[in-house]
């Protein structure tokens, strides 16, 4: 288990984390999402031991990771900026990991090769975006890390390449138990492969539970006639005679309560993750707002 425990960290007079909690079950796919300047990147630093907190605790399986050899190198880390020693290669990069990771795969790095076709003997730094991060993914897998954890991990890649990552890391979990946390805006994306969502603002976690859960406690309904009494509605709006609601509570729950105002017309549909992102969200004054041009 990964945890951030009550996590403060400032920089001069900006409170980036803000007694943040933060908990990825073992073997979870979980996806750390939230607006720009939310603070996401900065929890990644602290449970990749870069940044020590000025207060509370980062720790993986109850040990801390700040300082901790020991744990580092049970965890791999694909930052958004990928960086590399200037002239190194492939090969070399390889055996750099093998020197520091002793359980870095050899046969695996070989085997992969195939699915990254890269010019193994060129520098990293002459590659495009996409394939430096072929060449991280390459790597960083075959570290055979417990946990891994990955910022914007898939940008710059092409939708097939995307495809390929994604069935190799969920193969990983499902094979070795690995642990996946995984910090993006594409929450389309996010919502095919993760089965736990934290959403953060400001530096506080504001929401945090399983993916079902979550998309089980908030429903969108459509609707004609009047606004029902009875529900928890987080967002309203209208097109004509159809109005669409955002409602806090499970499909059976708010169900029941329109049937029992009988509309003249009700569906109860499920929401996306990118719909909660936006909705919850709303709650903490950050709703999409209409401007006049």
């Amino acid at each position: 288990m990964l945890e951030l425990k009550n996590i403060t960290k400032t920089f001069g007079s900006v409170r980036a984390l803000d007694d943040l909690n933060l908990t990825v079950p073992r073997g979870a796919v979980y996806g750390l999402v939230g607006p720009n300047g939310a603070g996401k990147t900065t929890a990644i630093r602290h449970l990749t031991g870069v940044y020590h907190p000025d207060s509370g605790q980062a720790l993986m399986e109850g040990l801390p990771i700040y300082e901790n050899p020991a744990v580092k190198a049970r965890i791999g880390f694909i930052p958004d900026e990928i960086f590399y020693f200037p002239t190194a290669s492939i090969l070399e990069m390889r055996r750099f990991y093998q020197g520091i990771y002793p359980q870095f795969d050899g046969a695996l790095f070989e085997k992969l090769s195939e699915v990254f076709p890269l010019p193994q003997k060129s520098p990293i730094r002459r590659f495009s975006k996409g394939m430096q991060k072929q060449a991280a993914f390459h790597l960083a897998i075959c570290l055979q890390p417990e946990v891994l954890i990955l910022d914007e991990p898939v940008d710059g890649l092409d939708p097939v390449m995307r495809r390929q990552v994604w069935s190799i890391l969920l193969s990983q979990v499902a094979e070795r138990g690995m642990t996946v946390l995984v910090s993006s805006h594409n929450l389309r994306e996010l919502e095919d492969v993760c089965d736990h969502v934290g959403i953060m603002d400001h530096g506080k976690m504001l929401l945090e539970r399983s993916l079902a859960d979550m998309q089980g406690g908030t429903v969108k309904v459509q609707l004609v006639g009047e606004t029902p009494q009875g529900l928890e509605i987080l967002h309203e709006s209208a097109s004509g005679r159809l109005k669409t609601l955002i409602v806090r509570g499970t499909a059976q729950e708010t169900a029941e309560i329109l049937r029992q105002r009988s509309p003249a017309y009700f569906d109860v549909l499920p929401l996306s993750l990118e719909e909660i992102f936006i909705y919850e969200l709303g709650g903490a004054n950050y709703a999409i707002r209409e401007i006049v041009l």
